[in-house]
């Protein structure tokens, strides 16, 4: 289950990444792409707080270990959170301008 978790995690990072850059192109801004890059960078939080809620404490992972709570856990979500929210700030004021 762990793998299973983990791949489909870095199946929703790889898609965030990929929707991110395709979201500016030579056809302008594409919004729905640029919104779909942050849904998936979000869900890709919450499979990593999942799988660290499932196997934290179990010695599966050093790194999973690390999040031996569920206030830890929750971190990733946050963290995810606080990414999207720099990589649109950082869009908003210094790429957008660009494409105007």
């Amino acid at each position: 289950m762990l793998t299973s978790l983990t791949i489909l995690a870095a199946a929703f990072f790889v898609a965030h990444v990929g929707l991110l850059f395709t979201s500016f192109g030579k056809n302008g801004f594409q919004k729905t792409k640029y919104l779909w890059s942050h849904i998936t960078l979000w869900i890709t939080g919450v499979l990593a707080c999942v799988i660290t809620l499932l196997f934290a404490g179990k010695s599966v992972s050093g790194v999973i270990d690390v999040f031996d709570t569920p206030m830890k856990s929750s971190l990733l979500i946050v963290l995810a959170l606080v990414l999207s929210l720099i990589a649109h700030t950082i869009v908003k004021t210094m790429v957008l301008p660009k494409y105007r």
